[in-house]
């Protein structure tokens, strides 16, 4: 598998982009599965969360995006027995043998641009990262005003506004925006 191009701003962690295209009499098989493969996923080493986009009506595409610390972690995942096994199980129920890329990035949170899903619009991504970055753009400052009073050099122009925005990212890419996606997903690919 080919690495993509590291992004310098966010290049440690991985996300394994998954395509399966499933009979469409296996769903329900295929659903249950789902839930397995996601438990076990879990478990490993450096799992950092799923998103799964359905397919809708009529169509049969499962996209399933698993987020991991790192390729290694990525990797291990992938190569491991109990993904190939329970892949062996499911190879049945689907129409035609799984796409698998590991890809860089925050473009986890939405679907993949190669995808053939619903795509949100931008104007709903962009309204939707405004309403998760606003509100902590007004909160970490605040919560951290005491940390910088006690230790001023993280005060310092620039230095908390690194802190800041390190936060702010953090809380975006690994807590809210997973979340929120799933939430949301209804308006959100309408």
């Amino acid at each position: 598998m080919s690495d993509a191009t590291p992004n310098v701003h966010y290049s440690s962690g991985r996300t394994i982009y998954i395509r399966h295209s499933v009979k469409a009499d296996q769903r329900d098989r295929y659903e249950t599965w789902l839930r397995q493969i996601i438990n076990a996923a879990a478990e490993f080493p450096g799992h950092q969360g799923v998103h799964i986009v359905r397919p809708p009506t009529g169509q049969h595409t499962f996209e399933i995006s698993v987020r991991f610390s790192g390729r290694a972690e990525a990797e291990a995942w992938l190569d491991s027995d109990i993904r190939k096994e329970l892949i062996s199980e499911i190879r049945t129920a689907l129409e035609s043998q799984e796409q698998v890329e590991i890809k860089t990035g925050i473009d986890f949170w939405f679907t993949p641009p190669a995808s053939t899903a619903p795509q949100p619009t931008r104007w709903k991504q962009w309204a939707l990262t405004t309403a998760v970055i606003w509100p902590l753009t007004m909160v970490v400052p605040a919560v951290y005003r005491p940390v910088f009073d006690l230790i001023p050099v993280l005060g310092v122009w620039g230095v908390r506004h690194g802190i800041v925005a390190a936060t702010i990212v953090g809380l975006v890419v690994y807590l809210i925006m997973p979340r929120l996606v799933r939430l949301v997903a209804g308006w959100l690919f309408r």
